[in-house]
């Protein structure tokens, strides 16, 4: 399919041949599900931590006699029954992350990136390059162009253009290499440059 590149100024600069079976497939929204449980899970810390009965401080000592009392018998204040007493069956740090194929991921990107062209929500950029890393020139061409919640790709990163979009609220920068499910579908607009495109179209076959 053909799609229509711009410049940052907003000026027409030619077109782009897309690949239909990276940019033309029609959205699974349970491939994209399990995408983005991957790579939250992946994400996840896990260093979830509470105390068990052998690591609370109170004494170890019987708090009182086994029998005569009248009362239940126990034996340190440390077990769970009691206030404060360690925690059973608690979490404990572990790794939430779980494994999916490569090539499942593959799949997982062409259909984030298949979603956006459906959604109307991809443009095509000739290129992301900045003379200057001048934060307020940059910002103003983002609001002339109606961006919001941006996530641009490229090839290789532009450094003027990096350092210059790192301090616009909503505008993400990533090369072709960072490029995922998560992030793609977070993005209200995906903007993607020329050699970016053929970037990702060599990663993805």
């Amino acid at each position: 399919m053909k799609a229509d590149a711009i410049k940052l100024d907003g000026k027409k600069a030619g077109s782009v041949d897309l690949d239909d079976a990276i940019f033309g497939l029609e959205p699974r929204a349970d491939i994209l599900h399990r995408m983005v449980r991957w790579q939250r899970n992946n994400a996840q810390a896990g260093t979830h931590k509470v105390k068990t009965r052998s690591e609370t401080s109170y004494s170890t000592k019987k708090i009182y006699r086994q029998k005569g009392t009248g009362g239940a018998r126990h034996g340190d204040r440390n077990a769970p029954i009691f206030r404060k007493g360690g925690i059973y069956k608690g979490p404990t740090p572990r790794s939430h992350g779980h494994d999916l194929t490569k090539k499942f991921r593959k799949l997982g990107l062409k259909h984030a990136l298949s979603a956006k062209v459906a959604a109307g929500e991809l443009v095509i950029l000739d290129s992301a390059e900045l003379k200057d890393a001048k934060t307020g020139a940059l910002a103003k061409q983002v609001k002339d162009l109606g961006w919001k919640r941006t996530l641009v790709i490229d090839a290789a990163v532009n450094e003027n253009f990096a350092a210059a979009a790192a301090n616009i609220n909503g505008v993400d920068v990533l090369p072709t290499m960072g490029a995922n499910v998560y992030d793609i579908l977070k993005s209200d607009t995906l903007v993607v440059t020329k050699a970016g495109v053929e970037a990702l179209e060599a990663r993805l076959k």
